[in-house]
This record gives structure tokens, C-alpha cells and sequence, in this order.
């Protein structure tokens, strides 16, 4: 089965909901709760296989999820910690990515090829999974917004990354020259993209006090962008990142009105809450069908190697900011390792894989390892670990 069907959706939106409510009587991560039920789902008799593919994470799941959080980042806390996050999601991608590729080269045998294809994949912490960790946390206003902040960008890089890697592994020009063209034209082209888009639909907006237009307006933006700068080979991520923020911001001063601002920001919670409903649950049906028994060496070595290359991005760029306005308190890197989730996005671009890639099989399955870790490891921890070092209280910072 390829598609979502309308029953097959309407069952997972009726387990979304009752897992839902369970979770939070039991008080429970949201996101564990679902790939448990999707776990469950898949094996009751009579219930087809759920799908899971990158068409599908990509084009119908990550946009909403992406322009809905960019849409409460106020761009004024954003600007003044963009060189942190600027820092932990590029270079800190970059490091990560090279400290798992290494291991897995070193330990496993991989080829390059492939062992940098799955550090680069499995680098990004997953915004459908750190946001929906942290929707539920009330944390400290700095720490809920580095977090958030730095996985929108961090996916972004890791998607440059991984485009950037598919051209290598095809056999194409790889000098650091073309590389680094390919990086700028990927980051500032999804910028001016997503800018562009968002400009133009704020134009239209400021036109009509319509709601209800005016939310259309916006699904527009956050889907025209991704689709259009991913036709023009730049980063859908960041153009919807971008369009998410023009819209949070330049909008809410005028284009869009008044009247409408609540709507619009329901509705997008509403998309998200689906988009988290049904992406969580899928990862569950697919995690109970992989052969993780089979390459539990190379899984166990993988989640060992991603903390470590968590770290390394971490503690070293944090230090590098010690001294200065923007330091970030120890217990925060702490929070930020930890809660690097991964989730959809790396699954998505493990099955994108190329089917020439020689790792491929085990590229997969070892992603749903990594994932199937983060989520009920990591994400079940993460309250305690947060309550913990006392990180709780206050307001975010778009609420302040």
C-alpha cells in the first residue's frame, strides 16, 4: 500500500485522539504514546500495512509542521540568539554527521559513501519530534526557544547535506568550490524563496479581513514555498522556515488582520497536531516491521556513535561562545544533547536512498533503530531529565 487511504486515515486520527487523551492523564511524552499505538496497529488483524514514504514525509507532513513552528518564533528573540543557532545547526551538522560517518566506516566497514549518507541523515534532530517533545514541557523561555530554533535550521543543513551527498555518491564533481557553490545557492535560494512567496501572499492578504482566505493564504505560503524552492534545487525546508517567520511576524502587523490571527494560529495548531497525529504512528507501524534483531551490532554501535557526535557539535561550539552575551548555560548543552530527537526526517531520507547505494538496506533499518531509541529512550527521559535540572517555569518567549 502507497497511499493513505480514508479509512485507514480515519483510524489513525481516532487512535491519535484516544492516545491523545491517555497520554496526558497519564502525563506521558505525546510522541512516545503514538509510535506505541502505531507499534500496536500493526499488528491487529485486518489492518493493512501503513505507508511510509518520502513523497510522504516530505511533501504532505514536514511543511505544516515547519511554517506552524516558525509561526510563533517572535523575530526579535530569534535574531539575538541566530549566531548560536546559526552555529550549533551548520557546523554543528557538519560535525556530527562526520563523527558518526567515521565510526561507521571505522567499526562497520562501510564505504564512505555510505557511511556519509547515514551520518548526515541521522545529524539532523527531527523538528517533528523535538517540537512535539517540547509543545508539551513548559521550559525555561531561552532553552524552549535554542531548542526549537536550532532543530528548524539543523534540518535544514542536514537536507543541504544530504542533496549535497546524493550528487557526490551520483559520481558528479565534488571539489570543495562546487560543494560550497551548491551549499549557498541551497541556503539563500530556499531564503529567497521562501521570503518571496510569503511576500507575495502578504501582499494579497492585506486585501481582505476574510479568515478564512486568509488561512488559504497561508497554506499557500507554507506549501508553495517548500514546493517551489525544491523545484528550483534549493532548501524547501528553509523556504518554509522563512515563510513561517515573514508570516509570524510581518504579518501579524497588518496584512493579515486582527480578526483573523487567532484563526490562522488555531488552524496551524490544529495542522500540526494532525500532521504529528499521523507521521508518529506511521513511524510505529514501520519500526514493528524491521529486522532490528538482524543488525542489532551495527544499531547498537550507530545510537552510541550519534550521542557522541551530538556532544562533539555541542559542548565544543557552546565553548567557543563562553565569555560572551550569548553563552549558553551548561545545563541547557545538556538539555540540547539529550533532546536532539531524531523521528520522520531521517527516516524520510534513508528511504529516498538511492536503490545503487550499497548500504542502503541497513542504512534504513539502522535509522529506525537510531529513531526507535530517540523517541522511547530519549523522549521518555526528557521530562525527568528537564524537571531534574530544574529547567521548568516562565513563559515562552513568544508568549512573553
Amino acid at each position: 500500500m502507497d497511499e493513505l487511504s480514508i479509512p485507514t486515515l480515519g483510524m489513525i486520527l481516532l487512535t491519535a485522539s484516544l492516545v491523545a487523551m491517555t497520554c496526558r492523564r497519564l502525563r506521558l511524552p505525546y510522541s512516545v504514546g503514538l509510535v506505541a499505538a502505531g507499534i500496536a496497529l500493526s499488528f491487529l488483524p485486518g489492518v493493512a500495512k501503513l505507508p511510509l514514504s518520502p513523497d510522504l514525509v516530505f511533501t504532505v507532513f514536514l511543511p505544516p509542521l515547519i511554517f506552524q513552528a516558525a509561526l510563533e518564533i517572535e523575530w526579535r528573540h530569534f535574531r539575538v540568539n541566530l549566531p548560536v543557532t546559526v552555529l550549533l545547526a551548520f557546523p554543528g551538522v557538519v560535525i556530527a554527521a562526520a563523527a558518526v560517518a567515521a565510526g561507521m566506516r571505522l567499526l562497520l566497514d562501510w564505504s564512505w559513501i555510505g557511511a556519509g549518507l547515514f551520518g548526515v541523515l541521522i545529524a539532523a534532530t527531527d523538528p517533528v519530534s523535538v517540537l512535539a517533545a517540547f509543545r508539551e514541557i513548559r521550559v525555561q523561555p531561552r532553552l524552549g526557544l535554542l531548542v526549537e530554533s536550532e532543530s528548524l535550521l539543523n534540518d535544514g543543513a542536514a537536507a543541504v547535506g544530504f542533496a549535497i551527498m546524493l550528487v557526490v555518491a551520483s559520481g558528479a564533481s565534488a571539489t570543495p568550490l562546487a560543494i560550497a557553490s551548491s551549499f549557498a545557492w541551497m541556503v539563500a535560494g530556499g531564503v529567497a524563496v521562501g521570503s518571496t512567496v510569503a511576500a507575495v501572499l502578504l501582499l494579497v492578504a492585506g486585501r481582505t479581513e476574510d479568515h478564512l482566505v486568509e488561512i488559504t493564504l497561508t497554506t499557500i505560503a507554507a506549501y508553495g514555498s517548500f514546493l517551489i524552492a525544491e523545484k528550483f534545487g534549493t532548501s524547501g525546508v528553509l523556504a518554509t522556515l522563512t515563510a513561517g517567520l515573514m508570516v509570524g511576524n510581518v504579518g501579524w502587523k497588518g496584512a493579515i488582520s486582527a480578526n483573523a490571527r487567532s484563526h490562522v494560529l488555531a488552524f496551524w495548531e490544529y495542522a500540526a497536531f494532525l500532521a504529528n497525529s499521523v507521521v508518529f504512528i506511521l513511524i510505529g507501524g514501520h519500526e514493528a516491521h524491521q529486522p532490528l534483531a538482524f543488525f542489532a551490532a551495527s544499531s547498537a554501535v550507530a545510537v552510541v556513535l550519534v550521542l557522541l557526535g551530538r556532544m562533539l557539535a555541542i559542548y565544543p561550539l557552546c565553548a567557543l561562545l563562553n565569555g560572551s552575551p550569548l553563552k549558553v548555560d551548561l545545563k541547557h548543552q545538556h538539555i540540547l544533547v539529550w533532546g536532539g530527537l531524531r523521528g520522520s526526517l531521517a527516516l524520510g531520507l534513508a528511504l529516498a536512498l538511492p536503490e545503487n547505494i550499497a548500504e542502503r538496506s541497513a542504512i534504513i533499518v539502522t535509522a529506525f533503530a537510531v529513531v526507535a531509541f530517540s523517541i522511547f529512550v530519549q523522549g521518555l527521559t526528557m521530562p525527568w531529565l528537564i524537571g531534574r535540572m530544574r529547567l521548568t517555569g516562565g513563559k515562552r518567549d513568544s508568549e512573553a
